[in-house]
């Protein structure tokens, strides 16, 4: 990346566990009869599977104190 370039700041907040691949596939070790390998999906518990982050809750500054 250029040094002279201006990064924008990110529209949406990208998850913290998966940093935004909420879904994987992951191979068993097993085969399936044809030959391909079986696999199963994980999808990220913190995010359900978006890759987004809700923002966080901002604190009223009277409850603050």
């Amino acid at each position: 990346m250029p040094e002279n370039a201006t990064r924008t700041p990110a529209r949406t907040r990208v998850c913290r566990d998966c940093d935004g691949f909420p879904a994987v596939a992951i191979t068993t070790g097993q085969t399936n009869t044809d030959g391909t390998r079986r696999t199963i999906t994980a999808t990220c518990r913190t995010c359900h599977g978006t890759g987004n982050a809700p923002a966080a809750a901002r604190l009223d500054p009277q409850i603050a104190r």
